[in-house]
């Protein structure tokens, strides 16, 4: 492949997911970003959690996991548990806000993903699934060398 068509792949991947991540802030009410939503996710599926566990979970460093909570315990989406036998020990939970706040970004989320991939016919979709299929096994083929 020339490198002028890998910069204009790249270029076109960035131009795409900006797009997107400003469509999805512009549909979201709350002030976040994926980041965020993330945490929320996670705090939802497995329960509470130690900020430091959401960081290594998420692959955030431990400062980026710290404002992140901060920014959702402010908007009451999440709150701190502390262990009652060990104050040392606090866990992140989502609340009930942030369980709405967590739908809401889902299903702006599929109905982004629906719109995106709307332009393209079953044979596009068809193809450039076979093209994610082979990246995401050259990608984990290099991570198990």
């Amino acid at each position: 492949m020339k490198q002028t068509n890998i910069f204009k792949l790249i270029h076109m991947v960035e131009q795409v997911n900006n797009a997107n991540i400003i469509r999805f802030t512009k549909a979201f009410p709350y002030p976040l970003g994926i980041s965020p939503i993330l945490v929320l996710n996670e705090l939802h599926t497995k329960g509470p959690q130690k900020q430091a566990e959401l960081a290594e979970t998420l692959g955030y460093t431990k400062g980026a996991m710290t404002s992140i909570a901060e920014k959702l315990v402010k908007l009451d989406l999440a709150e701190r548990l502390y262990d009652p036998s060990d104050r040392r020990i606090i866990r992140l939970q989502i609340t009930a806000e942030g369980k709405v706040a967590l739908s809401k970004a889902q299903a702006i989320g599929k109905e982004l993903f629906v719109q995106l991939f709307e332009v393209l016919d079953e044979a596009e979709i068809t193809q450039y699934l076979l093209i994610q299929e082979k990246l995401v096994q050259g990608t984990q083929q290099k991570i198990d060398r």
